[in-house]
């Protein structure tokens, strides 16, 4: 009779049971919960996601496990968890299902952006759980795929009111920064009186209660070490305990005694274990096919089944992940290569392409161009599903079986790119070196330079890349112009504005063969820009922007949209960004959407509509929680700053090391700052009663007013003209022309500026006037800072100034207003769930929420109830 695999009553976890009672509780209540156990090896993580999914009634469960020869297939545990939500997969919206189609293989599409793919598990998720609460239980964390790993955590983050629970256990060491920020609980060892009552329970006999107690000790009351140790040992042999304080760790102890356990086994139990521990989703059809290829017989499972190490069932299952371990580091070198090959044979190759070739490399003994070139065509599958890490590994691995050293190094520099564009640029340097090593071809040396500057950008973003860029670009320009030409535009972006190197790269630059298209009409207009001075590279920006698709040349954002602001646009900046953030949002660009979404921020900033930019850099901000990012300290965050600058009142309190601040960075201002930082120096030169400062900013402002000659450079000019020169005319020219400019938060700027020259000079009734267009202006816009400052005049006037009450909607959380303001736009749930990284039903069910606040019952009333006093 085989032995079953008995789970014993957990001992001592009081604190931890009762935390995943309330888990359970709460999902059942509608609520999402998200916990990771950590602990050592054996501490009983496992036990506990046992006891979750056992017990967790009128739920559905959905398990999946990290295991260590899987890391590098993308999406493996990820797909081991969705296989039987995938029903709900037609409910999703059709770009989502299609990236979730894609990425798991199930259809051919272009390679699906990690975020699209993660919004596509979150309503996946949510689904399921729209017809009974879920509970996702994930053991072994620190084994998942990178995939998975960061599609779990993007969704871990983002749930709320979908009644589902993701539940995962990470080993520590090792898995310490799996999963990272999310909410966690320490599974440590038994209390002394637990651990004493598990060790007496499968104690062989009498023991020394001294002796007792240094096990307890010894392992820290880890309960698989209690339960795994004792076995097999005499009373005399227990009396040394398990190796005293010096020695190995205790998971590293019982892993060397499950290895004893495996050795004392029959030689086709051992290779039975050793294919199972490598076959990763516990199949066993493919597991017995493989043991026939291996001449292993059905009956060579009793002797594991009955040493309680694993119960083979409808699947495969180890007592622990640590006797898998322990099987798998037991096999010898030439048994995993023959338990990989017969698990090849045993794979069909049209069904699961990918383990076939991972197995067939592992089997390999030597070089085998046949299952390099196998390898390669899973690296282009990966690369296709979005998988760049797993396309890495299947090229890593087929370059060392390839025997022609050209065709090595080709492989390394491609498996270069691909952990570079997966984050993972600490890896690249070797890879590179690596492909050195071989012949490279002078198109491939000259990108393999390209690829060590991007990595040094990557690694340190600023100035410090910009001469490596620089020489790749130079290499370029004979064997890839279009390469070369992209990467002239990023030495050009990163290179200091005060610098030398800036020069270098735009002589460079504009030496190269020219070419007609976005990126070559955008590197002249930069090139000239940095050379012959702003003035004279308008019409070349403005021929650039022109030929700028924003939903087509994304990777152009970063520089198109400083670019349309440099020549004070505001309308062609507010343009690209905003359909720029459309694209990158509906594609799940998680490189390009964070600049784009605080660029478009910033215009709209610009434009007065405060409401909208909050929105959008609520947006980003959450991007930046739901993916664990740190904010993006670019250009995109730059000018979303900037914006932010224009509605601090700063001027005001100028002191001359801020004036100091505002010159130097007026002397050399960055793309797109130059109207907007000489107006702010003229205004605190003024204020700080320097007239030489404000007068040489009012003529620089002169000549960008010239050679632009947009309604926002004029009315700059005017503006610096009446703060320097006061004059009642072109304080009102100023504000006209910024309002023709649809620059709202510069037009009340202008009229807070007249109304406080009115006050000064005693025309009171005139300040009124403006001052009360300027307050209300900035009161609507919610720029508080600046509408008390209008308020503070119109008290110097006599006017009495109504303070702002709150209505219903100051009783709205943050969230919740954005979702208010994104329904009266029109937007849909899932356009809503889409664009803040929620799912649409939470998204309801903040809505619900938002109309009992209000006291409204449908979107139709949400447009009055939100301005309502």
């Amino acid at each position: 009779m085989r032995a079953k695999i008995t789970r014993p009553e957990l001992r001592g976890r009081r604190h931890e049971r009762e935390a995943l009672d309330r888990l359970i509780r709460d999902v059942r209540a509608g609520h999402s919960r998200v916990l990771v156990l950590r602990g050592e090896a054996g501490a009983g993580k496992t036990a506990l996601l046992d006891q979750v999914a056992g017990d967790a009634t009128a739920v559905t469960v959905a398990r999946a496990a990290g295991v260590e020869p899987e890391t590098e297939i993308a999406y493996s545990a990820l797909q081991q968890l969705l296989a039987p939500l995938l029903g709900h997969l037609d409910a999703l919206p059709e770009p989502q299902r299609r990236a979730l189609g894609t990425a798991f293989g199930l259809t051919a599409g272009d390679p699906p952006e990690a975020l699209l793919v993660g919004l596509a598990v979150l309503g996946l998720l949510a689904e399921a759980a729209a017809e009974r609460p879920l509970v996702c239980v994930v053991d072994d964390a620190q084994w998942l795929d990178r995939m998975s790993e960061v599609i779990l955590t993007f969704v871990a983050r983002r749930l709320d009111a979908e009644s589902v629970a993701l539940v995962f256990a990470a080993r520590t060491p090792g898995g310490d920064r799996i999963l990272a920020d999310l909410p966690e609980l320490r599974v440590d060892g038994l209390p002394e009186a637990d651990a004493r009552a598990l060790l007496d329970s499968v104690l062989p006999g009498p023991v020394d209660d001294r002796v007792r107690d240094r096990i307890v000790a010894e392992t820290r009351g880890n309960p698989l070490a209690l339960l795994e140790l004792p076995r097999e040992r005499t009373a005399a042999e227990l009396a040394f305990g398990f190796g005293g304080p010096g020695g190995a760790p205790v998971a590293g102890q019982v892993e060397e005694d499950f290895q004893r356990r495996v050795a004392a086994l029959p030689a086709d139990t051992r290779t039975l274990l050793a294919a199972a521990a490598v076959e990763p989703v516990g199949d066993p059809a493919l597991l017995w096919r493989a043991a026939g290829r291996l001449g292993v017989g059905m009956d060579a499972a009793a002797a594991a089944e009955q040493a309680g190490l694993v119960e083979f069932g409808a699947l495969v299952r180890f007592r622990h992940p640590l006797v898998r371990s322990a099987a798998w580091r037991a096999a010898g070198p030439a048994t995993l290569r023959d338990v990989h090959a017969a698990l090849a044979a045993g794979t069909d190759p049209g069904l699961d392409p990918d383990r076939h070739a991972w197995h067939r490399a592992h089997a390999a003994t030597g070089p085998d161009e046949d299952v390099a070139l196998e390898l390669e065509r899973s690296a282009d599958r990966a690369l296709a599903r979005g998988g760049r890490a797993a396309a890495a590994a299947f090229l890593e691995r087929a370059a060392e079986l390839t025997t022609d050293p050209k065709h090595r190094s080709a492989l390394l520099l491609a498996a270069a790119r691909a952990r570079l564009a997966a984050g993972a640029a600490d890896r690249v340097p070797d890879l590179l070196a690596a492909a050195g090593l071989g012949p490279l071809d002078p198109l491939q040396q000259a990108l393999a330079e390209r690829l060590r500057a991007q990595t040094t950008l990557a690694l340190d973003p600023g100035p410090a890349a910009g001469p490596a860029l620089l020489a790749a670009a130079r290499r370029l320009e004979a064997l890839d112009p279009a390469a070369a030409r992209e990467t002239y535009l990023s030495a050009l972006g990163v290179a200091d504005p005060a610098g030398d190197e800036l020069r270098r790269t735009a002589q460079a630059a504009l030496a190269a063969p020219a070419a007609d298209d976005a990126p070559g009409a955008l590197l002249t207009g930069l090139a000239t820009w940095a050379l012959d001075g702003p003035a004279a590279a308008v019409p070349a920006l403005r021929r650039a922007l022109d030929a700028i698709d924003p939903a087509r040349d994304l990777d152009l954002l970063w520089l198109a949209v400083p670019a349309a602001l440099e020549v004070s646009d505001v309308a062609t900046a507010h343009r690209l960004s905003g359909v720029a953030a459309g694209a990158a949002r509906a594609a799940g660009a998680l490189s390009v959407l964070p600049v784009a979404l605080t660029l478009h921020a910033g215009t709209l900033l610009l434009m007065g509509r405060s409401g909208e930019a909050a929105d959008l850099l609520a947006e980003c901000e959450g991007l930046a929680a739901a993916t664990g990012a740190a904010r993006h300290a670019d250009v995109g965050c730059g000018h979303a700053s900037l914006a932010a600058l224009t509605t601090t009142p700063a001027a005001l309190t100028a002191t001359p090391a801020a004036l100091d601040t505002l010159q130097g960075a007026a002397a050399h201002p960055a793309l797109g700052m130059r109207a907007l930082v000489l107006s702010e120096v003229v205004e605190a030169a003024v204020h700080a009663n320097e007239p030489a400062v404000a007068a040489d900013a009012r003529d620089l402002l002169a000549t960008h007013a010239a050679a632009t000659g947009t309604d926002w450079s004029l009315g700059a000019l005017a503006l610096a003209d009446a703060l320097t020169e006061p004059a009642d005319g072109r304080f009102r020219e100023a504000a006209a022309r910024f309002e023709a400019a649809g620059l709202g938060l510069l037009t009340a700027r202008a009229r807070l500026l007249h109304g406080e020259w009115l006050r000064r000079e005693g025309r009171r009734a005139d300040a009124r006037t403006v001052l009360h267009a300027a307050h209300d202006a900035f009161a609507g816009m919610g720029l508080h800072a600046f509408a008390e400052r209008a308020a503070r005049e119109l008290a110097a006037t006599g006017e009495t100034v109504r303070k702002r009450s709150d209505g219903p909607s100051d009783e709205l959380t943050a969230q919740e207003a954005q979702i208010a303001r994104l329904a009266v736009a029109g937007r849909t749930n899932p356009e809503i769930g889409a664009a803040l990284f929620l799912s649409p039903r939470t998204v309801e069910w903040h809505l619900r929420k938002v109309f009992g606040k209000l006291g409204i019952t449908s979107r139709r009333e949400l447009a009055a109830a939100l301005v309502r006093p």
